[in-house]
């Protein structure tokens, strides 16, 4: 992206001061912390940005009231010296959650699409609690009132106005349908289009200034939605009012040029000419200072930060500590001192792989260091420069890691080092226990840093992966030191593996315990066991090891905060541009669209005798130029509905009593078909909360009460299949287009009976009602990434229900993140839909007049789960306005939007004043009595009606929901690069690395440690390219699952079909990473060339990448997060590496735990390739026994066998696949 210009503040250029520190940037995007409340966050921006120039303006209050001899009221001194010491106190985020509405959810965890949390608009106030509570003068908000109810915009940007009027300060902000009260409240408005300023100016100024281009607003239009129509191709021409003038198309380009020409625009261009007068000095708003406060300071705040993180995922460090025991445990029991001798060289290679296991047991724990700083990579890149630096972030992570790590070697030195056998000197104890926590340090940093390079999860978890195998590769243990090609000696000797295992071996093969002298030799066994293996044998050794250790970490950590330092974010905001004379709704032409618009005037039947408008009216309402399909129309009634959780922790600190907290207490009401109902309420009111409880969508709490479907019970499953939901948060799978989606829904939700080309047809006539046609073959992408923007994806959202033409529809707040053009555009095809008989209910947060009076009824809660007004609006909002000015409270005055007047007449402020209960008084209404009256009626069955029969559970037969979702899974796979093209890559990197390092050794077989070699080829590959698989794989799991979770509930299909897909789109790109990988190795290795032993060598790589693929899967499946997936694979892969047969044969292990051995899937592959290769070997080694006996009498590994190996390799995949399904079917860790 190029910038080109200038840009000064009060005359200075932005390279004269620290921009982040003067301004202040609310970004669209709510990105928190969820395990931190909300008092906690924003204390810690508050503490991170400190108090500016706060202090110096104390001062000089201070000096000049007591020049004045004035004595300040008490409430506001402690105010304005706690706002400018920034003390530990709360008062500063008191007070501004007190003006944002955060305070009755001050102790509520933030939460995330997980976890349950505060609701939407309340996020979206912490968003914007973060950057008020600090010291920027200048104030930069993006779509702040998104999420928000219009009383709470107004009151937000109300105190936004007095906070710049009276400290002088400066904001720009971007808002999405702002009421015309809030729209008042500002002194300038800015008009972009295009990319081109058409007005910027005093509001009073911008109505004059179109008027007198021949462009008139018409009365009880709001001037926001005629400032944005104006500039449309396709709305321009209706304001036109000069009757003797032709109207013609004014361009963006014209409407610059008229501004220009503007005496608003000439006053701009003139002060833009005369230089601003700045002083000498900088202005005390404009500082050289980067950081709102002192270096310690801002590492303390992360600290701390980092401490409560700690403390709320304590489980994810218990689970890995519970894993760090339990593999020690293992270790000890199967090395158990007593089956440990020191008698031969065979003796001390068991030893050596003792000690290579818990030095790649120490690496492997840290693995799950990548999902965690991956993570937390947007939140980072969001306070980057503006909280902290990047070392003052990294710098606390390192120190609080260093006691994680002493809890889990202190775990596995203390439970292994005497119960194995190693020398009981208590220095070499502490010897290998300070080398042990140096390595865990340094692969900390290692995966951290790996993350903080690649950005992604997808590379990260892959080239971590191919990292590790790496390191071990290149350790010195899987092959001789010896062996090693020259091309490969310098990575040997950079390796830090290769120091931890040297020092680690030393440590232990130096001391008295090894120091005997095998029969006709004179050296010592131990200095025999580390020659054998080509490991140094000076004890200084271990010190060199050490030191190298700590300063690869330190090397790490400095590159990590680097990477954190200078790389930018790799989620670079590229969404669909906008193609349509830049608003990007349509792709048909002024003469198609006035065509077709006739077409439909002309044939739209009256349904109404009053027919509502929502945009203009030369749109039709109705759909009957477009393919219609059969639907029946149905009620929905709830009685008494009442909804409550578990009494949050944080409530019953503060002395909160009952065992449960009440989100809905008693609602009731019913939604008709043709009846379009707005459920309203502040924002906290339980909107959403009654909207899951009705659809049946909640997954924990305690729900009472009854719902009936055009009096029948409801029942879930049959509701599903006439139900359409359009939630609050855009979920959608990211590789998909617009129109795959929107197939994929109709393909799986329409009848089966159906044809394609109807339902083709059907799908495009959605398209183009909600103007998406032309964006139809674009990407969905992520949010916050590439792809759509926020307003796109709700579109998107709402048209995917929309193809499932269900009876009943609930969209919970359709038009949050649509400016008012796009919400007139969505609102009016809502209200065509009900006018064909279907029943819609929405919640709705700032309602432009003509959108609020497109709704029929108004179901309006209250702050505590109440309804306090269920009936109509009447023709202007008349009746909803006559009840509550009944009550008593403020009339509304002329012009002023009914929306807005409601929310604010209703607050629990107003009814405080008016010391009322409006509730109670709903309640005591006639009103009321009417609801009940109607719900009683409505709860009965029509005569001659039956209740809702599906021949099936689902719309498509088994065979085809699995046929649909492996057809949307290919999509998926072919386009999602940084998964299927990473692997393909990662596999070519680690098979050449594989050919170079083991060059030529797959016929080398005189001796045994030749054999060593080749095993080790083999073992390393079957645990690194299968760990790297099963790495790569969870996080599409995890994406993929929360997209799963709202397509189960919308009953589209069981988890049968979606386990199906998933499992089969892995099996081709299974057998090409395959054919790669054992291709390359097996030519370069040099394995004897016969078809049969290709094909097993083939055989058992595939099967071995395949259930390594699907075992990634099925922990992921297992698992509610990343973090906890990893620490299970992590085990897994531990036990894996210990059974596996080439660290400890079978013969070996304890009798109690040789079972393990034989269900332990890389040992039989193991097993299987190399008898596979060398099972029918002849030829003999440097001991007299032929290969074939070798294997035979040390390994147990028998050629006859072959094929149970195989069946049972087989047995491995599809074992896996199996578990995998079931965690997706009978485990859901969303929590709603």
């Amino acid at each position: 992206m190029q910038v080109s210009g200038r840009v000064t503040y009060n005359g200075h250029g932005m390279e004269e001061f620290v921009v982040e520190k003067a301004a202040a940037y609310v970004s669209q995007e709510d990105l928190h912390t969820g395990e931190m409340t909300v008092r906690e966050t924003l204390a810690f921006s508050a503490e991170c940005q400190g108090t500016g120039d706060r202090q110096d303006l104390l001062a000089e209050l201070t000096r000049r009231e007591r020049e004045a001899d004035l004595t300040p009221e008490h409430d506001i001194d402690v105010f304005m010296k706690e706002s400018a010491i920034g003390g530990k106190s709360n008062i500063v985020t008191n007070y501004i959650m007190q003006i944002l509405g955060l305070h009755t959810c001050s102790d509520t965890l933030v939460g995330n699409d997980m976890a349950r949390g505060i609701s939407g608009g309340q996020r979206k106030r912490v968003t914007i609690g973060e950057m008020l509570i600090g010291p920027a003068r200048s104030l930069f908000m993006d779509e702040i009132s998104n999420g928000l109810d219009s009383s709470t915009a107004f009151q937000i940007v109300n105190f936004l106005g007095q906070l710049v009027h009276i400290l002088g300060g400066t904001a720009v902000i971007s808002l999405l349908q702002p009421s015309p009260e809030t729209y008042d409240l500002f002194d300038d408005v800015m008009l972009l289009s295009e990319g081109h300023v058409v007005y910027q100016g005093p509001k009073e100024n911008v109505i004059e200034f179109f008027e007198s281009l021949g462009f008139r607003c018409p009365q009880r239009k709001a001037i926001v939605d005629f400032l944005l129509e104006v500039t449309s191709v396709k709305d321009q021409k209706h304001y036109w009012t000069r009757d003797g003038q032709p109207y013609q198309y004014i361009t963006v380009e014209k409407f610059t040029e008229a501004f220009h020409a503007f005496h608003v625009g000439q006053i701009i261009l003139k002060a833009l000419e005369i230089p601003f007068e700045k002083n000498q000095s900088l202005s005390p708003a404009l500082t050289n200072s980067k950081y709102g406060v002192s270096k310690r300071q801002l590492v303390n705040a992360i600290s701390a930060r980092e401490i409560l993180l700690m403390r709320r995922n304590s489980s994810l460090y218990m689970v890995n500590f519970a894993h760090m025991a339990m593999i020690a445990f293992i270790a000890l029991t199967i090395f158990w001192k007593s089956n440990m001798h020191r008698d031969s060289l065979t003796d001390g290679g068991l030893y050596l792989g003792v000690l290579f296991f818990f030095v790649g047991e120490t690496m492997f724990s840290n693995l799950g260091d990548l999902g965690g700083t991956i993570m937390k990579l947007p939140l980072f890149f969001k306070e980057r420069d503006v909280f902290y630096p990047a070392w003052a972030y990294t710098l606390p992570q390192w120190i609080l890691k260093i006691p994680i790590t002493l809890v889990e070697i202190t775990i596995l030195v203390s439970m292994t080092y005497y119960a194995v056998g190693f020398d009981p000197n208590i220095g070499r104890f502490f010897k290998q226990y300070f080398l042990l926590l140096a390595l865990s340090q340094m692969s900390s940093s290692l995966f951290r840093l790996i993350a903080g390079v690649t950005r992604n999860m997808f590379a990260a978890n892959i080239f971590g992966t191919f990292t590790m195998l790496l390191l071990l590769l290149l350790g010195g243990f899987l092959l001789s030191s010896e062996n090693f090609n020259k091309f490969w000696l310098l990575g040997y000797w950079i390796s830090p593996l290769m120091y931890a295992q040297t020092a680690i071996s030393t440590n232990e093969f130096t001391s008295h315990r090894w120091s005997k002298a095998l029969p006709r030799s004179t050296e010592p066994l131990g200095t025999s066991v580390l020659k054998s293996r080509g490991i140094f044998v000076e004890a200084k050794l271990y010190w060199i090891g050490l030191g190298v250790l700590i300063g690869y970490t330190i090397i790490f950590n400095g590159l990590y905060t680097a990477a954190f330092t200078y790389f930018k974010s790799t989620l670079n905001c590229m969404t669909i541009a906008s193609t349509s004379h830049g608003r990007g709704f349509s792709s048909l032409t002024n003469k198609a669209l006035d065509k077709k618009f006739a077409k439909l005037s002309r044939d739209a039947p009256l349904k109404r005798s009053h027919q509502k408008r929502v945009m203009n009216e030369m749109e039709s309402p109705t759909n009957n130029g477009r393919v219609s399909l059969p639907f029946v129309p149905l009620s929905l009634t709830f009685d008494n509905i009442r909804y409550s959780v578990d009494m949050p922790k944080e409530n019953k600190a503060r002395g909160e009593t009952k065992d449960r907290l009440e989100i809905l207490k008693g609602v009731s009401g019913c939604f008709r078909p043709g009846v379009l109902t707005a459920l309203m309420g502040i924002s906290g009111a339980g909107k959403t909360t009654l909207m899951d409880v009705l659809a049946g969508r909640i997954t924990g709490g305690y729900r009472e009460g009854t719902i009936t479907i055009s009096g029948y019970q409801k029942k879930q499953e049959t509701f599903c299949r006439i139900f359409g939901y359009c939630e609050q948060s855009d979920i959608h799978s990211p590789h998909l287009t617009i129109l795959e989606s929107l197939l994929f829904s109709a393909w799986l939700r329409l009848p089966s009976e159906i044809d394609s080309l109807t339902r083709r047809i059907f799908v495009e006539d959605v398209l183009e009602i909600l103007e998406l046609t032309s964006l139809g073959g674009a990407q969905v992408g992520y949010p916050g990434g590439y792809g759509l923007s926020i307003e796109q994806r709700k579109r998107l959202t709402i048209a995917v229900e929309l193809v499932a033409n269900p009876s009943i529809i609930f969209m919970d707040e359709p038009t949050s993140g649509l400016d008012a053009r796009a919400a007139a555009i969505v609102m009016r095809t809502v209200r065509n839909l009900v006018d064909t008989g279907k029943t819609v209910a929405c919640t709705i947060h700032q309602p432009s007049i003509d959108i609020f009076e497109t709704f029929d009824e108004l179901f309006l809660l209250n702050r505590g789960g109440e309804e306090i007004y269920v009936g109509p609006l009447g023709e202007q909002s008349l009746n909803m306005i006559t009840y509550f000015e009944g009550i008593g409270v403020n009339r509304i005055q002329d012009g002023y939007n009914p929306a807005t007047w409601m929310l604010e007449v209703t607050s629990t402020l107003q009814e405080q004043m008016l010391g009322i209960n409006l509730s109670v008084i709903f309640k005591q209404s006639e009103l009321y009595q009417k609801n009940k009256a109607l719900i009683k009626e409505l709860s009965m069955p029509p005569p001659s009606s039956t209740d809702l029969h599906f021949p099936d559970e689902y719309s498509q037969s088994l065979v085809k929901q699995c046929l649909i979702c492996l057809w949307k899974q290919n999509l998926s796979y072919w386009r999602n690069i940084h998964y299927t093209g990473s692997r393909y890559c990662i596999t070519i990197i680690i098979a050449l690395l594989f050919g170079t390092v083991f060059w030529d050794l797959g016929m080398k077989r005189a001796r045994r440690q030749d054999l060593f070699n080749s095993m080790g080829s083999m073992y390393a590959a079957i645990l690194m390219i299968g760990i790297s698989n099963a790495s790569g794989v969870q996080p599409v799991i995890a994406m993929e699952r929360i997209v799963f979770y709202k397509e189960r509930a919308s009953q589209m299909y069981s988890s049968l079909p979606y386990t199906f897909a998933q499992v089969v789109i892995e099996l081709p790109y299974v057998l090409v990473q395959s054919l790669i990988y054992g291709v390359l190795v097996y030519a370069m290795i040099g394995f004897e060339w016969t078809a049969t032993k290709f094909f097993w060598y083939l055989f058992f790589m595939y099967f071995t990448f395949l259930y390594f693929t699907f075992f990634g899967m099925m922990a992921a499946g297992l698992s509610p997060s990343g973090g906890i997936a990893a620490i299970i694979s992590s085990a897994s892969y531990g036990l894996w590496n210990l059974f596996s047969g080439f660290l400890i044969p079978v013969s070996r292990i304890p009798i109690w735990w040789s079972w393990y051995y034989w269900i332990c899937p890389v040992a039989w592959t193991l097993y299987g390739l190399v008898t596979s290769q060398f099972g029918d070997v002849e030829e003999k080694l440097e001991t007299g026994e032929t290969v074939a006996e070798f294997l035979r009498s040390y390994y147990g590994f028998k050629h006859e066998f072959l094929g149970v190996i195989a069946t049972v390799t087989m047995g491995c995949t599809v074992a896996f696949a199996l578990l995998f399904g079931f965690s997706i079917k009978y485990i859901n860790f969303q929590r709603r």
